[in-house]
């Protein structure tokens, strides 16, 4: 039924080499980095594409970004490809509920591209975020107002309002020793018109 594994004991294993795909997770970053900082494009080579784990990808995509993928191919069981994004006039989405098992971990750095895309983003669905590693949507929404950045705090998501111009930034982020809180803010500071400071970068 797809939700077992069976697996006979007493087995003699031998090592063999493993390709592991990039981490979409991780990709993110780099990712959301290069759309938002003027002049920049970024080369990510050998990220997994399984579409169980592609939704800021499609995402990002929907709001306009210049994402292309290249090379894709199989390894390690997987699909993967390279990733190619530029620097990219964003607009803002209503990004579907359903998309949210694909990218959950995602929506912290995606609220960030949403402050730099024109236009109202609306992330709703998205509850298992207050029980992450920190309250990821409590931290977001205090970090971004902070930033300069419009941004409606909801039940179960936020909705983020990008204006004309870059964010403000120039705020100390608190992260609650959450490494994607610390993150999507540093990503932040690259757009930002000031400098963004998160106050415990050690976990990253």
């Amino acid at each position: 039924d797809g939700r077992h594994i069976l697996l006979n004991g007493g087995q003699a294993l031998a090592a063999t080499d493993v390709v592991v795909p990039g981490d979409p997770s991780s990709a993110a970053f780099p990712i959301v980095a290069a759309l938002i900082t003027p002049g920049s494009s970024v080369r990510l080579e050998g990220v997994l594409l399984n579409t169980l784990r592609t939704g800021l990808f499609q995402t990002v995509i929907d709001m306009c970004a210049d994402l292309r993928i290249e090379n894709a191919r199989q390894s390690g069981g997987e699909p993967v490809g390279d990733l190619v994004a530029k620097h990219s006039p964003l607009r803002g989405v209503v990004v579907p509920r359903e998309r949210a098992p694909s990218m959950i971990d995602e929506y912290p750095i995606l609220s960030v591209a949403a402050a730099f895309a024109s236009g109202e983003t609306v992330m709703d669905g998205v509850g298992e975020l207050r029980v992450k590693e920190s309250d990821r949507i409590a931290l977001m929404a205090a970090g971004l107002a902070a930033c300069g950045v419009s941004v409606q705090e909801l039940p179960e998501g936020l909705i983020v309002r990008g204006g004309n111009a870059a964010p403000t930034g120039g705020a100390i982020i608190r992260t609650r020793g959450d490494h994607r809180i610390a993150m999507s803010h540093l990503v932040l500071g690259l757009g930002a018109q000031n400098a963004v400071i998160v106050d415990e970068p050690d976990m990253i």
